[in-house]
């Protein structure tokens, strides 16, 4: 047993162990079940309980939060407005958040897939530098579409 202000007891019975925790005017709680004897320890169990809760929210709030930018294009989409997409795209992969290329297709532009996955290529291409293809280009409904994450040098060069 572990007593109220972090000392060992020793191997003590539970009728025991319940008094002294009673004396103490705090809780009995078994800490480690299965050793042999198992470990209990005296302490204030609603203290500890909302002591862990603000922890675990503390974890929360320190992680990092992932965003997905996205970016449309078209299939007549000209190299000079790409060029301005891509730029925002780099800035995004810089600040280490992933980012979608979707091209969208209207009526009969459906037919030439092969001109958007040249384009989304092409824009993979550009973002080499900084980034990886997280998933290749696709089918997805009436567009297709890619996804690019910061690589793994260009997060380190962030931390």
């Amino acid at each position: 047993m572990i007593g109220a202000a972090g000392e060992n007891v020793g191997v003590v019975s539970t009728q025991e162990a319940m008094r002294m925790a009673a004396e103490a005017d705090l809780d009995l709680v078994e800490v480690a079940a299965a050793a042999d004897p198992p470990v209990c320890r005296i302490m204030d169990f609603g203290k500890f309980l909302y002591e862990r809760t603000r922890k675990e929210r503390e974890a929360r709030r320190a992680q990092t939060k992932i965003e997905v930018k996205e970016i449309r294009l078209r299939p007549k989409t000209n190299v000079h407005h790409r060029s301005f997409k891509v730029r925002d795209a780099r800035k995004w992969l810089e600040d280490g958040n992933k980012v979608k290329v979707r091209i969208r297709f209207r009526g009969r532009e459906i037919d030439y897939v092969d001109l958007a996955l040249t384009d989304l290529k092409e824009v993979a291409e550009e973002l080499a530098d900084i980034a990886i293809v997280e998933q290749a280009p696709a089918m997805e409904g009436r567009s297709v579409l890619l996804v690019l994450a910061p690589s793994k040098q260009q997060q380190q060069k962030k931390k």
